[in-house]
């Protein structure tokens, strides 16, 4: 499990690390910086695909991604006595993304081409450093793989000794996607796959041109698409190898007993009680659809280590609340989840009666910061 996230120079998040639990609910004010915690770990996630350099040049490019205010405040800026002002910078331009658990830590720094690099793309960022540790705390006893540069080495576990396993590896692409093999980088290897499995839910469509409201052609799909077109094919995966009886009490659970099931066309009926027929996707209204989207998410046959949802109380009735908090607590014996959230309800409820961590975010002279938080040990690799 994942316990520790550190962002530093990414948009609001000069330097923010947290700490997180089974279940993490993130809450905060509009422009607190909740979207870009979510945006950052998804960022971070980017690097295990081969998409990180390009996933910041759909934001903007680096420059528009970077922490906009100064490197530090002085005293005279926190109490108001000097205007924000730019200071002398005493570390290079960077974007840091990092995260660590019981077993392993990963940390990736990217930063401005330099004055002498010749590029077609001039604006692109460059991967300046990446390190793997076993552990919480980056330490250099601790260190499994580095990577400075275009040089990447990796630490034999058997012996200690250091292997040079590349010389070449391009300023865009990770040691993850580039050096892990079974022999050399068994431990980049893993991490890769890890990073790869996690999910991310912020788009999942309800609209009346869903696509999970339009019958297809149905395939085994053990992990419900971002957009959530795939509901009848997620849902009878799950009725065919998955948690059948689970999705059965959250549908119950939900809408007073009802029932679902998925026709030859793989369009998602649901029956309830009073009604002649069964209702078609095509007919639920967005809070129900949403409610079953969610269902297929956090019910899917193929869990993974870490799942994200961004505001998924969207759409969804203020009695539909406390179904889903049982739903997330019921996903979370499978998964880590981390919620952004703007529900009170939802947000008491997982809070008191299923002990999630809460994430408090604040604005303080343009930089996010956690409220009421420990302090929580973290090392950057240096470059």
């Amino acid at each position: 499990m994942i316990d520790r996230l550190a962002i530093a120079g990414y948009r609001s998040l000069r330097k923010v690390t947290i700490a997180l639990g089974r279940i993490t609910v993130v809450t905060g004010a509009n422009g607190s910086g909740k979207s870009s915690l979510y945006r950052s770990l998804r960022l971070l996630s980017e690097a295990a695909q081969a998409r990180l350099i390009a996933s910041v040049a759909a934001e903007g490019g680096l420059v528009s991604t970077l922490w906009a205010g100064p490197e530090k405040f002085s005293r005279g800026m926190k109490d108001g006595s000097t205007p924000v002002q730019g200071l002398r910078r005493s570390e290079p331009v960077a974007l840091k993304l990092g995260f660590s658990s019981d077993t392993l830590g990963y940390a990736i720094d990217l930063g401005l081409p330099g004055p002498s690099a010749a590029s077609s793309f001039p604006h692109d960022p460059e991967i300046k450093v990446e390190a793997l540790w076993n552990g919480h705390t980056l330490s250099p006893r601790d260190l499994i793989a580095e990577r400075r540069g275009p040089g990447v080495q990796v630490r034999r576990q058997d012996t200690g000794e250091w292997r040079r396993v590349s010389t070449t590896i391009a300023p865009f692409d990770s040691m993850m996607t580039q050096c892990a093999d079974p022999v050399d980088g068994l431990e980049l290897l893993m991490l890769r796959e890890q990073m790869r499995g996690w999910r991310f839910y912020d788009d999942l469509r309800t609209d009346r041109h869903a696509p999970a409201r339009r019958p297809q052609v149905g395939t085994f799909t053990p992990v419900l698409s971002a957009d959530g077109g795939d509901l009848g094919s997620a849902l009878q995966t799950i009725l065919a190898i998955g948690d059948r009886a689970g999705l059965a009490e959250a549908v119950a659970d939900a809408f007073d007993g009802a029932t679902i099931d998925v026709n030859e066309t793989f369009e998602v009926e649901m029956r309830q009680h009073g009604l002649l027929r069964p209702l078609r996707a095509a007919e639920l209204s967005e809070g129900t659809l949403r409610y079953l989207l969610l269902a297929a998410a956090l019910l899917s046959p193929r869990p993974p280590e870490l799942m994200v949802l961004n505001e998924p109380e969207a759409s969804l009735h203020p009695d539909l609340i406390p179904p889903l908090a049982r739903l997330l607590a019921h996903a979370a014996k499978a998964s880590q989840i981390m919620i952004v959230s703007h529900a009170e309800a939802l947000v008491e409820t997982l809070i008191e009666e299923r002990d999630a961590t809460h994430i408090l975010l604040e604005k303080q002279l343009g930089e996010t910061i956690v409220a009421d938080a420990d302090p929580v040990d973290w090392t950057w690799p240096k470059r």
